[in-house]
């Protein structure tokens, strides 16, 4: 294994990317190459930071005391705003973990 370097990587960067993995509509392969790592590893992350068995609530549901309620309609700028809201939090998301990234690439050499 000459001249391979293992990285560290913060629990911080860790979670932003499983977020941006879970909120991204990109496949776990292609940001796997996108940051340059791999897979398994962004599974394995998935896998610890993720609650089990948690998934994402559907959209148009809410609980209340364990029974789910039906939330009213919304308009379609309604909609626009909030689809909006939830791009830009991803592409900052986005920026901020590259930012991260080649901060940790670009590093001292051992």
């Amino acid at each position: 294994m000459a001249g391979k370097t293992r990285r560290n990587f913060t629990d911080e960067f860790k979670a932003e990317t499983v977020a941006l993995l879970e909120s991204s509509d990109r496949p776990l392969s292609q940001l796997s190459q996108e940051l340059g790592i791999e897979q398994s590893i962004l599974r394995a992350w998935r896998r610890k930071l993720r609650p089990s068995g948690a998934q994402s609530p559907r959209p148009d549901t809410a609980t209340s005391h364990g029974h789910a309620v039906t939330v009213p309609a919304i308009t379609a700028d309604q909609a626009e705003i909030r689809r909006l809201r939830r791009e830009l939090e991803r592409v900052q998301m986005e920026r901020d973990i590259l930012k991260k990234a080649i901060g940790i690439f670009s590093g001292p050499v051992k």
